[in-house]
């Protein structure tokens, strides 16, 4: 099942130095049969989209964990990722899955990341990503203007020198 994980640019970084990744919790955001049924229509494709926007939101959650750290860059990240092992968790949500253990890197299909020019939106929405949860309307303006920035596509292959650019 194709997961989407939501990370950080610091959790990418032991990613790399590691060859695996352990996903917070194990939590990630897959197209689940609970997710296809919420929705009226939609390709398989649109489906993935929505839970990749949903661990980019998570994403949001870990940087907000994270603010007292200068050194934690300002983007999303997701690590989209090939896992056997996944226990459905539609009590959470419709898209949560929880994943058994680190996951490989030979089992990372792509990493998604924000380009610097989202960091101040990026910035935004991670100080409000709780307020926007409990349903304040101006919370939720501030996550559309970071989810109007796309996240950017890289190969697992690609990530030692996207990280030496950052």
């Amino acid at each position: 099942m194709r997961v989407y994980l939501p990370a950080t640019v610091g959790m990418l970084r032991q990613l790399v130095t590691d060859g695996k990744f352990r996903p917070l919790g194990g939590t990630g955001f897959a197209l689940t049969p609970a997710l296809r049924e919420s929705y009226v229509s939609g390709s398989t494709e649109e489906l993935e989209y929505t839970a990749l926007l949903d661990a980019s939101r998570a994403s949001l959650r870990l940087l907000a964990g994270h603010e007292a750290e200068e050194k934690e860059l300002p983007r999303r990240v997701v690590v989209a990722a090939d896992v056997d092992d996944v226990t459905l968790r539609p009590d959470l949500d419709h898209a949560v899955v929880k994943v058994a253990g680190p996951v490989a890197l030979d089992d990372i299909a792509a990493v998604h990341v924000d380009a610097a020019e989202a960091e101040q939106a990026v910035l935004a929405a991670s100080a409000v990503i709780d307020a926007a949860d409990l349903g304040d309307p101006d919370a939720e303006f501030t996550l559309g203007d970071v989810e109007d920035h796309e996240l950017a596509w890289y190969a697992p292959q690609e990530l030692p020198f996207l990280l030496e650019l950052m």
